[in-house]
Parts: C-alpha cells; structure tokens; sequence
C-alpha cells in the first residue's frame, strides 16, 4: 500500500506521529489471555485520522477501512468492526489527555510551537440527546400531582364494588405503573433541586464578591455609587430547570444565532502564532464567566519546556474582576474585554489618543487602560484570528457539531480526541 499513498499525506503523518507517542498505558491493558487485539497504535491512527476528516461514526469508520486508501493504509489492510472500534474509543478516551501533551512537545521539538500569547473562548456543541427528551420543575411538579391523584381515585375504585365492575381496568397493572413514574419524578426533582442549590451558592457567593467590590469603591470615592445594587439571588428551582432523559448531564444551553439547544460548553485555548489547541476542557455551564479557573487548571499541567504564557485574550463572556486577578496571579496579562464592543465608530473615535495611565490602579482598572491602548487593541484583535477560527474548523471543515458519546466524563474525553485530530491536522499544514 505504500505506493497507493503520497509521500505527504495527512494519513502517512498520522501514522508517523503515532508511532512516536509513549502508548505503554493503552497496551498494558491488553495484556491477557483472549483472542488477539487490534494493535493500539493502530487504533489510535485510526480514531485521530478518521476525526481530522470527518469521520465519527465507528460504522463509518468500519467501513473506511474497506473503502478508503488513507485508511487501508493506516489499518495496514485490517478491518476494525464497529464494536471493536467503539469500545476502544470509550474505554480509553480519559488516557488521550497526555498524548495531547506529547503532541504539542513534538511540535516543540520541531521549532515549530513554543508557548507565548494565547486567546481563549468556548463554543456550544450538540449534546447526543434531544432537547424534548427532558423534564421541567414545572412540568415534573404538575404530572406529580396528576399521578397522585390518579393514584387516589383507583384506590378508591379498587376498595368499591364499582371498581369490579370495570373489567377494562387492571388495577394493580396502573397502580404500579403510576407508582413507577412518580418514582422517577422524584428523582428527576431531586437532581433539579441539588443543581438549583448548587447554582444558588455560586450565585450568593457572586453576588457578596461584588457587594464587597462595590462598598470598597465607595469608601474610596467618599460617596454613594449609583445606579441598582446587585440583585439578591432568589433559592430552590426555577420553573424552567430541567433534566435530559437521553444525557442526563447535558444542559439546554443559548445557541448563537438565537434559540436553545442540549449541549455542552466546549472550551479551547489556543496559541496565537501557530493555532494550536493548548489547553482544552468541557463545562455544563451555559455561559463562560466561571471557565477561567479550569481554563488555567489545564494550562498548569503543561511542562515547563513548552514554555509560559505571557499574554491571553478573551472576549467579554470572561469578564469580571476576579478572573482578572486569576490571571495576573499565574504571571498572566489578561485582555479580557468589557461592555458591548462598538462597530463603525468614527474617525475621532478610531483616532482618538489613548487615556493617561490612572494611578495606583487595581488589576481590573489597569487591563481595562491596557484596552484602550494601541498596543492593546492590536492585540486582542487578534482573537478573532485565531480561537474562532479553529471552533470554525472543528465545525464546518471537520464538521463536529455533535458529541457522538454521551456523560460528562465522555464527553469531555471525546472533546480531548477533537482537540487533538485539529493539532494533528494543524501541524501536519505547519509542516509544509
């Protein structure tokens, strides 16, 4: 099959790539008894190449290896059934996390990749369930009382003689099966009430930081702030909150464009010189304000030799005073934007002299100076060319737009295994 195959072809680099990961951790587990397994490295070849163009089905992927010369050429004449492929991407999806590493010290190695100025931001990717397969609060609570009540009235037909007489009806039949449903609507609320106190304690917290923030500013300005305090956060579900009987640990979550989809919050920091995925993770957040930590989480488990980051740029879904003074803690000068950014401003505006530089500022005033400038500006605009291109990528040219696995632990691995198809993809163009 050599000769069927280019010297530079994305398949051919793959195998290449792979060949040099440390995969000691996947082929351990195969050790045993049973019928021989399909070779690891072959396998992870088979899952990077098949997501780099396109490729997510295990059934497609199965048929790939009898159609497709790219991938004869990585399975060396193999044919991985379905099953075999899919449990191997299941079973080992939470061991690709250091094989992205090891991909990104191999670009390292290369002179190609060094850690400097990055851009983070986070994209909403379809959740393997459907958004009517769900329960609201509100719902859950008005079938409840109609079960009961249902419950109510056979009991009462069960202890009459009336309730003979209607030889259509099998009692105990419809006793168990309204007892089973409201069993599960227990459940279903009792996870909607742990996420609603969940959610009420990250809002209390929240809103004590900015009462502390806002009496702070008006100690130091001598008088009263105007405008509305922040709003106190009000305890226990909302009408609306709901649970997914397909993906229980999906959320409905905003969708650009308008409307609400069953997603998950997939978030990538990417290097602004080269475009490669460095740090990536999952969230069922609907918004980006608490990813900053995780975020830097997964920066920190880079090794040194790939260098430090210097400068990162994100857009006003990150904004607040305490994820600027998490980056200013790790080292990091962040430009996160603020407010809603004005288009077509006029040529005073475009040309106006950046302000003085305020004195003694904090961390949030001195990043929001640091926008302003000239420098500032060319920096952050470069956001828009780098981490939103890549999410284009992931979606239009890989065409990922679904999760193909359900769970957060599953999901969050196979976000781990996109990230690295798109490096592999990335730096196979890089390479010339």
């Amino acid at each position: 099959m050599e000769g069927w195959l280019g010297q530079k072809s994305l398949a051919r680099f793959v195998v290449e790539i792979v060949a040099q990961l440390d995969t000691g951790a996947i082929e351990g587990a195969y050790r045993g008894g049973g019928s021989a397994a399909y070779p690891p490295k072959m396998m992870l070849a088979l899952l990077f190449y098949c997501y780099a163009t396109g490729i997510f089905s295990s059934r497609k992927m199965e048929r790939a290896s009898y159609e497709q010369i790219p991938v004869l050429y990585i399975t060396g004449g193999l044919h991985p059934d379905h099953d075999s492929i899919n449990n191997f991407r299941q079973r080992f999806l939470t061991q690709l996390s250091p094989l992205f590493v090891e991909i990104l010290e191999y670009a390292c190695g290369l002179g190609i990749f060094k850690l400097g100025d990055i851009s983070m931001d986070g994209v909403k990717i379809k959740a393997n369930a459907s958004k009517h397969k769900a329960m609201s609060w509100d719902y859950a609570c008005k079938l409840e009382a109609q079960l009961k009540a249902e419950v109510a009235t056979l009991m009462r037909k069960a202890e009459t003689e009336s309730g003979q007489s209607e030889p259509d009806i099998d009692m105990p039949q419809e006793l168990q099966r309204r007892e089973a449903r409201l069993e599960k609507i227990g459940e279903i609320k009792a996870e909607i009430q742990q996420r609603a106190q969940a959610r009420y304690e990250q809002e209390k917290a929240e809103y004590e930081a900015r009462l502390a923030e806002r009496a702070a500013k008006e100690q130091a300005r001598g008088r009263k702030l105007g405008g509305q305090p922040p709003k106190v956060p009000e305890p226990g579900p909302q009408a609306k909150d709901q649970v997914n009987f397909t993906d229980s640990e999906s959320r409905i979550m905003p969708v650009a464009g308008g409307g609400f989809e069953q997603a998950y919050n997939a978030q990538a920091s990417v290097d602004i010189k080269t475009m490669l995925i460095v740090g990536n993770h999952v969230s069922q957040q609907p918004n980006d304000k608490q990813e900053v930590e995780p975020a830097l989480a997964e920066l920190d488990k880079l090794p040194e030799s790939l260098g430090e980051v210097e400068k990162a740029a994100l857009d006003s879904g990150f904004f607040s005073a305490h994820n600027t003074k998490r980056f200013e803690g790790k080292g990091i000068e962040p430009y996160i934007a603020y407010g809603r950014q004005t288009h077509n401003l006029s040529l005073e505006e475009r040309f106006a002299a950046p302000p003085p530089p305020p004195e003694n500022p904090d961390a949030l005033t001195a990043m929001q100076h640091r926008l302003k400038t000239e420098a500032g500006k060319q920096f952050y605009a470069k956001r828009k060319s780098t981490v939103e291109p890549v999410f284009g990528i992931i979606k239009e040219v890989m065409g990922f737009r679904r999760f193909m696995l359900r769970g957060f632990q599953a999901v969050t691995g196979e976000w781990t295994l996109v990230c690295i198809a798109f490096n592999l993809k990335r730096l196979f163009t890089l390479c010339g």
